[in-house]
């Protein structure tokens, strides 16, 4: 078996991507490794970051709190999600999340079917232009600001 390509991988190091003020997230998994199937973002979420109410047309999320408490919007829920709690995000169901204590949160993100995370390399270079190019393909509508 020849490891030389995955071992290389391994070492490499982790790239977090400002994607806001307030927020990072890595890239863990991406759609291309899994064929398409899912992708896995870390997000570390500084105290008052939050992101706007939006709605996914073909994506499920699944969040998982690693540290510190998610209040999360879905539908007309409001939840505040603690470390070690998780929640399935349905497609078609406007969500939002935000940090609203005074400490970083941690969130796992696994979105099914995969892809989403080429918007989080967009942003957080600013390429907003290329960004707008393929946001049809992604499906994802803005609806207004964090709600809370």
């Amino acid at each position: 078996m020849n490891t030389s390509s995955h071992s290389a991988s391994l070492e490499a190091q982790p790239e977090w991507l400002q994607t806001r003020p307030g927020e990072s997230c890595l890239i863990r998994v991406s759609a291309e490794e899994t064929g398409g199937l899912y992708s896995v973002v870390e997000i570390i979420s500084q105290p008052g970051d939050g992101t706007p109410l939006h709605v996914h047309a073909n994506e499920d999320e699944y969040a998982l709190v690693l540290e510190g408490t998610a209040r999360i919007a879905y539908g007309d829920e409001v939840i505040d999600a603690k470390t070690g709690d998780s929640l399935l995000l349905k497609r078609g169901i406007p969500h939002a999340w935000a940090n609203r204590t005074d400490q970083p949160m941690r969130l796992l993100m696994t979105c099914t079917p995969g892809g989403v995370e080429i918007a989080l390399r967009l942003i957080a270079a600013q390429d907003f232009e290329r960004l707008g190019a393929i946001g049809e393909s992604l499906a994802v509508t803005v609806l207004g600001p964090t709600p809370f």
